[in-house]
């Protein structure tokens, strides 16, 4: 009496699963969310990934600006995005809560990054010559008024400044933690302001901070005439930009090794020198990232 309904069950139940396979070769392009965390160069980074991949055919959500890397890093690892730019010695000391994980040599620190990464079931691909790191900036004025040339400099100030920054600061061993471990240094304040942005440049500007956490590659250093003290005793490694992806993501991918090209392509043409304009066409010249990418990309023969 029930024989009809079996092979009707079985179909439902091979459609199901056939819905929950990786895509064959030549099937379908999956579509891809890739995100950003909160400041503007990963707006755009995020952006040069997009436009190459949908010219190639994929469908693109864009998930940008979604705060720290503590919200980031967890969304990408339970499947919310797909892929998102990184730093290379910053995420894997995140990752591995082991600031000796992050050297200056990029291949060793890349290296680390890719062991970290099989637990998370997350590939790196190739990352860009491009690197930005913390950098801890001053005004000329006070620089010239009180010899800064160097992070260590600020020693004979210690227990004086007030240092500004991302919220974050305190809590990352490349930032407060290193000054502190590493140079030795004592604040009479942190504020938290926000991620190398405007809040941070203003307070910088109006005195309301005596250090700055800015990021190395951004244009507004030198616009402004700040000073970009040395970090003579290393505290930032390789930060090189590096975009990650969900392996549950490349299953689906048909062509997998034409997929990481199409990043590792552009990757491979962004300098650090590279970054800083782009960083100055968005950050100064207040230009929107996707038209910004699709200049670069073009200028690069990676976009038509």
């Amino acid at each position: 009496m029930h024989t009809r309904l079996f092979p009707a069950l079985g179909l439902v139940l091979l459609t199901a699963l056939l819905a929950c396979q990786p895509a064959s070769p030549g099937g379908a392009l999956p579509t891809i969310r890739i995100g950003s965390t909160n400041f503007a160069e990963q707006l755009v980074v995020a952006e040069l990934y997009a436009q190459v991949l949908e010219q190639a055919g994929y469908k693109v959500e864009r998930r940008y600006n979604l705060g720290s890397r503590e919200i980031v890093a967890p969304a990408l690892e339970s499947g919310q995005i797909d892929l998102y730019p990184e730093y290379l010695a910053t995420y894997v000391i995140y990752l591995t809560k082991d600031p000796n994980k992050g050297t200056p040599d990029a291949a060793q620190t890349y290296a680390a990054l890719q062991e970290a990464l099989k637990a998370k079931n997350i590939t790196a691909l190739q990352y860009a010559p491009a690197i930005d790191s913390n950098g801890f900036v001053v005004t000329r004025a006070f620089a010239d008024r009180n010899g800064l040339k160097r992070v260590s400099d600020l020693q004979k100030l210690n227990g004086q400044l007030v240092l500004g920054g991302p919220p974050e600061c305190p809590q990352r061993p490349l930032c407060l933690q290193g000054l502190e471990r590493l140079y030795g240094l004592r604040f009479k304040e942190f504020k938290a302001l926000d991620a190398g942005g405007p809040l941070t440049v203003a307070a910088l500007e109006g005195n309301q901070i005596d250090v700055a956490v800015l990021f190395t590659s951004d244009a507004v250093i030198a616009v402004k005439g700040f000073v970009l003290l040395e970090d003579d005793k290393k505290l930032q490694p390789a930060d090189n930009l590096v975009p990650v992806v969900r392996n549950d993501f490349l299953s689906k991918v048909p062509n997998q090794d034409q997929f990481k090209k199409l990043l590792n392509d552009v990757s491979a043409k962004l300098t650090t020198e590279e970054l800083t304009q782009l960083n100055k066409q968005v950050g100064v010249d207040k230009k929107e990232p996707k038209d910004v990418a699709v200049a670069w990309l073009k200028s690069k023969g990676l976009l038509k």
